[in-house]
């Protein structure tokens, strides 16, 4: 991820990210698929992707089986999360380059897109900024820059993350314990509104900003550079 990396940083605590993450989040092999598709609209043929918070490799794998004309770069400052990203992405290891760091230390491209999922939600208000501007100065102009992550959700945040946590957990799953662990997340999460999100993606210099994905506390934009 490209913000704090401490919930990351544990060897075993990341162990299951690769496993974990498909259940927890709806929709996330569509979402690759989608955003595959978004990149493509404006890069038909070979491209270069910067993925910014690529830890767990999980993206840069999906989007390298429905593009083999593709180059990636993911940056990401989990030394763990980037080990799983390397065997998650061992197939396309000639096409994909892992950088220790956040999105200020990624190359300067520039990129014909990049990517940034379940990420910036990690991120305060000023620190969102200047990783969304840094990622917006690495765009070829009219590159396309796809962000997906838990927002808050007309104003109950504790409410539609209680709902995505009952949805990793399974539906047999105790309501109390997907309160408790909205919660959590409630609390250590700088969630924004739609309209907070939309703003600060104009803000970094990024052009019509549309919604394109809706998963309970998940939302994802596409825009251009």
């Amino acid at each position: 991820m490209s913000g704090n990396p401490s919930p990351f940083s544990d060897p075993a605590a990341v162990s299951d990210y690769v496993r974990e993450t498909p259940r927890k989040v709806p929709g996330l092999a569509d979402l690759h698929k989608m955003t595959t598709l978004l990149l493509a609209e404006r890069a038909p043929g070979a491209a270069d992707v910067l993925v910014v918070g690529a830890g767990g490799g999980l993206e840069i794998k999906a989007m390298a089986e429905m593009r083999p004309d593709w180059r990636f770069t993911g940056v990401d400052p989990s030394p763990a999360m980037l080990d799983i990203a390397r065997k998650t992405t061992s197939r396309c290891v000639e096409r994909t380059h892992l950088i220790h760091g956040t999105a200020v230390d990624a190359p300067d491209g520039p990129f014909d897109g990049t990517v940034c999922l379940l990420t910036l939600h990690f991120l305060e208000w000023h620190e969102r900024l200047e990783t969304l501007r840094e990622i917006r100065r690495r765009l070829k102009p009219g590159g396309v820059f796809v962000a997906a992550h838990h927002t808050q959700i007309d104003g109950q945040a504790d409410l539609w993350l209680a709902r995505s946590a009952t949805f990793a957990a399974g539906p047999t799953s105790a309501p109390r314990h997907a309160a408790t662990s909205a919660r959590a997340m409630a609390e250590r999460l700088p969630l924004l509104s739609p309209g907070q999100e939309e703003t600060s993606f104009r803000k970094a210099g990024f052009r019509q900003p549309s919604l394109f994905y809706a998963a309970l506390s998940f939302r994802g934009w596409v825009m251009t550079a």
